[in-house]
């Protein structure tokens, strides 16, 4: 056994074990002996026996029907407590001597030090410091609620089973525990059996910053202070506000009927909520620490004369207004109508009197007081303000030129939508420069239009500070941006928003600094964003539209595009990064992905999507977002203190040369091949899984639609099951290879070795490699695809076999992830697991597919073989 990783496998066997003792309680030995003889033989079929894969294969294809669903659920569990395992290690106290790298901020400031790069630059990038994390919506996050709840509790035993000096006793009683936990989690729903609404989403999200982000933050903050004082020999500014949160829970309407401005509403009302009982639970905490009597004449005057603690008293009046503050809302999110205002409406009201107390036992020398927990606090109102996360508006761009359109046409100006982009722009400037309302009184819009109209009225109603950004998706000119400021002025706007254009596909992408110059070359427009633009860079739609390599080099070139345009025009730029989790929707390792980018594209900071399930893996406990916030923020500060390089142009020409090839390559399989959609459909589970409640938001934007209204992430997540993994590599190892038989291969060395951007690509295809398994996709095929579609499966799977010799071929590498033995341990480890669930898988679909009306028992097996297949592949799922 490596040692490196032992303590993680004993984890793992522990809480096998554990769970084994469960399933013999709950189903006998007779499931339990069937669980282990699947187990083992998927063990050992991994470790290359093919008589043992053989016998795998048969045992799973003559499970009866009963044994289906509890057979699946083991492994679903088995995958569940191993990700438990896994995620706890890196934040072990075994982690630093025993994992893959040193604290990123420590080896940040050694590098700096290395390039001399001075003092009072580090600290002036340090002020600038800017994460903002986008919370999406979570379709791909299956796991429940509740279950996540008794997740972290697992950990948290984890953690108390970790120190050495434990008595026999206390051991007995955390693994007593661990044992309850799990028979809780087995004897509990593993998956929904309704899909989630908009609010129960937001819900979830509040529940990642109440369990894990509200303590994470000031946890970070108080690190990166201490480690600014030893490396810079000056502390974090006390208001600096380097990571904060915004939503798209509650705000993403972009297809999805189930949020309306009723919802939105609902959701800023829960959200405030949400923050004040969380402030009232830290003022109750100081309002018991801080007895203290000696103060400066700020805080008495805040406290009054008499009082003998005035600190306290400062403290019971904040709590007065956050309890009032929560039952009117309360009230209000209960269907009362009230007149009467919530009385917390701005962080001020929070900071000020918090403030004032800091600054009074500094100087009243009880500085190490003031540091504490009151310290936490301010950290937290400059971090989530009193509206705990901003929400993000996002809306399809057509639903914008509809509003236009039905208004033009009865105010008896024509279609807008027939209009020529000048004409557009024309009538836009005009309105949006008029001093009279555009609106008729006596206007009835149609329902749709309706809907628009009324989320532009709760944005107006609303503080500035309630919102992020209003993202407008499938952008493709400079009316669309024009067209929203509109709205929200005719809604009676009072503030700037920022309208932020979505360029997705890959021609959006090549348009996007014609669009963005257009935009700047407006006098009014300029007036109106106040010198700010932001503009979202698409990732998960410009993958399926274009293949992994073409919509990577967009998205680069678009970035370093916009941020000439930028520069040029004397604006400030901040580009917002639709990621995803999967390697298709833009997913990589977040330290990689950031320094691969454009040199000064991360100059205005870092806005990012955190999408799905990768929420709770990046930010699902308070330990694992601290080093999330840590990557985050030593990547930014390392591209802009020490950026990439400028790319060279024969690396700039054969980049260009790749894209074509990839973008050709691609589209000849997904478009051009006549047999691919009844493949895809029979080969994968793309069917079935409409039937699974992902998330509130339907998986097609049009429920009538083929393959091409597939969502991206229903997309990706069907070929993740069953271990092809197609889009994320399609075409890219084909065009790596056309240029190396070119006779590139020299240059495309180079660029491996020199270009953070074309070495990140590569890596990103090694860890999609050694999630694909050929042999899965085969097992599929021979037990789901019809005869005349087999070729088509088998002319895949070659090619990526190809792929993989490629991209080894130029990175000079003999084995997939040979730099990255701790990922590659994290994917062997859950492979044991994951091969089971997808013979399973295969076998379920083979039976349900084969009656007009599969059992409940099938169905609900089915479902948990794709959770549980999503838990193993993680950031392909």
């Amino acid at each position: 056994m490596n040692e490196k990783y032992s303590a993680l496998k004993s984890n793992v066997s522990m809480l096998g074990h554990l769970l084994g003792n469960t399933i013999r309680d709950a189903h006998g030995d007779e499931i339990l002996a069937k669980v282990e003889t699947i187990r083992k033989l998927s063990k050992s079929a991994r470790a290359g026996n093919q008589s043992d894969r053989n016998n795998l294969i048969e045992e799973i294809k003559n499970l009866p029907d009963e044994h289906l669903t509890p057979v699946a659920r083991a492994f679903n569990q088995f995958l569940n407590l191993t990700n438990i395992a896994e995620q706890y290690h890196t934040i072990s106290r075994h982690c630093e001597s025993h994992i893959n790298e040193p604290d990123a901020l420590n080896s940040l400031f050694t590098k700096l030090q290395e390039n001399s790069v001075s003092k009072l630059d580090a600290a002036q990038a340090i002020r600038d410091l800017n994460i903002e994390l986008v919370l999406t919506a979570h379709p791909t996050e299956i796991t429940r609620r509740t279950m996540i709840n008794k997740l972290v509790k697992i950990n948290e035993c984890l953690s108390k089973l970790e120190h050495s000096d434990l008595v026999p006793k206390e051991r007995q009683k955390t693994e007593r525990r661990l044992e309850q936990l799990i028979a809780q989690s087995w004897h509990s729903d593993v998956i929904r059996k309704q899909r989630p609404t908009p609010l129960d989403e937001a819900k979830w999200g509040f529940a990642v910053v109440e369990n894990s982000l509200w303590e994470a933050v000031p946890e970070f903050l108080r690190e990166l202070n201490d480690k600014l004082k030893e490396h810079l020999d000056e502390g974090l500014p006390i208001d600096a506000r380097p990571v904060h949160f915004s939503s798209w829970m509650g705000g993403d309407r972009d297809g999805n009927p189930f949020v309306t401005h009723t919802i939105t509403r609902e959701v800023l009302l829960l959200s405030r909520w949400k923050a004040a009982d969380l402030y009232l639970n830290d003022i109750n905490e100081l309002i018991s620490e801080l007895s203290i009597t000696k103060c400066n004449d700020a805080v008495r005057q805040l406290a009054g004369e008499d009082e003998h603690e005035p600190y306290r008293a400062v403290l019971k009046q904040l709590r007065s207004i956050l309890v009032e503050t929560k039952e009117i809302l309360d009230a209000k999110l209960h269907g009362q109508e009230l007149s009467v205002k919530a009385p917390l409406r701005h962080l001020d009201q929070l900071w000020e009197p918090l403030y004032a107390c800091y600054q009074s036992l500094h100087e009243c020398g009880m500085g190490v007081i003031a540091d504490g927990s009151l310290l936490d606090t301010l950290r937290r109102v400059k971090a989530f303000g009193v509206h705990l996360v901003r929400l993000d508006i996002r809306q399809e761009s057509t639903r914008h030129s509809d509003v236009l359109s039905e208004l033009t046409r009865y105010l008896g100006l024509g279609d807008y939508d027939q209009w020529s982009e000048q004409d557009k722009i024309a009538f836009l400037t005009n309105e949006l420069s008029s001093k009279r309302p555009l609106l008729p009184r006596d206007w009835q819009p149609s329902e749709p239009v309706k809907e628009v109209l009324d989320t532009c009225r709760i944005i107006a109603a609303q503080p500035r500070e309630s919102f992020g950004a209003y993202v407008i998706s499938m952008a493709r000119t400079a009316s669309d941006v024009l067209a929203v400021h509109l709205l929200l002025q005719e809604a009676g706007c009072p503030y700037r928003m920022d309208v932020c254009p979505l360029f997705e596909t890959l021609d959006d992408l090549n348009n996007a600094e014609a669009v963005i110059k257009q935009l700047m070359s407006i006098d009014l427009y300029r007036g109106f964003i106040q010198n700010h633009q932001m503009v979202m860079i698409g990732y998960s739609d410009s993958a399926k539209d274009a293949g992994v390599m073409a919509a990577g080099w967009a998205q680069y070139s678009a970035m370093e595009k916009l941020v000439a345009v930028a520069e040029g025009e004397g604006i400030e730029l901040t580009l917002f990064h639709g990621r995803g989790g999967t390697v298709g929707r833009g997913g990589a390792p977040a330290h990689a992905a950031l320094l691969s980018q454009p040199p000064k594209s991360l100059k205005s900071g870092l806005r990012v999507t955190e999408q799905g399930e990768m929420i709770r893996f990046k930010l699902g406990l308070p330990d694992v977002a601290v080093n999330s916030f840590n990557l985050y923020a030593s990547a930014i500060l390392e591209a802009n203190l020490l950026p990439p390089p400028e790319p060279k142009q024969d690396w700039r020409d054969l980049m260009e040369t790749l894209s074509d090839v990839s973008c050709e390559a691609y589209r000849n399989i997904v478009r051009g091949e006549p047999d691919f959609v009844p493949y895809f459909r029979q080969a994968t589970p793309e069917l079935e899984l409409g039937k699974l409640p992902l998330g509130s938001r339907p998986s097609k934007r049009n429920p009538n639609g083929g393959v091409e209204s597939l969502r991206a992430i229903p997309w990706i997540f069907s070929w993740s099951q069953n271990r092809l993994v197609l889009p994320a590599w399609l075409g890219a190892g084909e065009a790596i290879q056309f240029s190396v038989d070119k006779g590139h291969q020299a240059l495309l060395e180079e660029m491996c070795r020199e270009w953070p951007f074309f070495s990140t690509r590569l890596g990103m295809l090694e860890m999609v490699f050694s999630k694909c398994n050929i042999d899965i996709s085969r097992d599929y095929d021979q037990r789901l695809v019809d005869a005349n579609l087999l070729p088509l499966g088998e002319r895949l799977r070659k090619q990526l076999q190809s792929d993989i010799k490629a991209v080894l071929n130029v990175e000079n590498n003999e084995n997939l992830m040979q730099s990255d033995p701790w990922g590659l341990e994290s994917i062997r480890l859950r492979n044991i697991y994951v091969e089971p669930l997808n013979m399973l898988q295969a076998e379920l679909l083979y039976r349900t597919r084969s009656t007009e009306q599969a059992s409940p028992d099938l169905e609900e097996a089915l479902m948990v073989t794709i959770a549980g297949i999503a838990a193993g592949m993680r950031n392909t799922g």
